[in-house]
């Protein structure tokens, strides 16, 4: 019988240097040099560390939520064409919203910076922000045989239980954006990261400025035989 799991990558996820990052304001593929200093991105890798490291118990229900959804898997050899294709759309959809898409593997980072989401402080979406998220539900939507990952982060300002508590929120807004346009609920898992993984120095402004961020990671689902 097949069955589902998440594809999983090597212990590669974090040599970030490979990681090919897009600037949303110049329109160029290009290789982060924040993520060759300070491992930008590194959401991806937190979220497989999440996936994997749940109970047995959890990761069953979750493959059972998936199959009872309706949603199939990818089947080995297709895999990297899925991605890429989804990829390139949502490159397409995003470019020069200020969100910026990275490829690590077979995955997919979509880094989403706390100043154009979210007030200083809050949790509730910036309205400008809701015609972005349409553009990627546009694409989680046709692209569906993913796990979508939302993670928060904070700066390291503010004592740990208030960043844990803000990121959480922040976090479940997101997802609540997208079970809200139909996002299959099964697809989502949403998690708070405080201020635990930071991509800049927390000293400057300019550092705490990318550490305040929401991550999507998608991971592709595939079959084992």
């Amino acid at each position: 019988m097949k069955k589902l799991m998440i594809a999983m990558i090597t212990a590669s996820f974090i040599l970030i240097s490979g990681c090919e990052t897009f600037d949303a304001y110049t329109g160029e593929s290009k290789t982060s040099n924040t993520a060759k200093g300070a491992g930008i991105g590194a959401g991806v890798g937190v979220a497989l560390a999440y996936l994997t490291n749940r109970k047995k118990s959890s990761k069953d229900r979750k493959e059972a939520m998936l199959k009872g959804a309706g949603i199939g898997a990818i089947a080995g050899g297709g895999v990297g064409y899925y991605m890429d294709t989804q990829e390139a759309e949502l490159r397409k959809q995003l470019r020069s919203t200020g969100v910026s898409v990275e490829r690590d593997g077979d995955n997919i980072n979509l880094i989403m910076p706390g100043n154009i989401t979210f007030q200083t402080g809050g949790a509730d979406l910036n309205a400008g922000f809701h015609e972005v998220l349409d553009s990627v539900v546009l694409v989680l939507n046709e692209f569906n045989k993913t796990i979508i990952v939302v993670a928060g982060h904070t700066d390291s300002k503010g004592s740990d239980s208030y960043n844990q508590g803000l990121s959480e929120r922040r976090a479940n807004s997101v997802a609540g954006y997208l079970l809200s346009k139909q996002v299959v609920e099964a697809r989502i898992e949403a998690l708070g990261l405080g201020e635990k993984h930071p991509v800049a120095d927390n000293a400057t402004e300019a550092g705490r400025t990318q550490n305040r961020r929401v991550e999507l990671s998608l991971i592709p689902i595939t079959e084992d035989s």
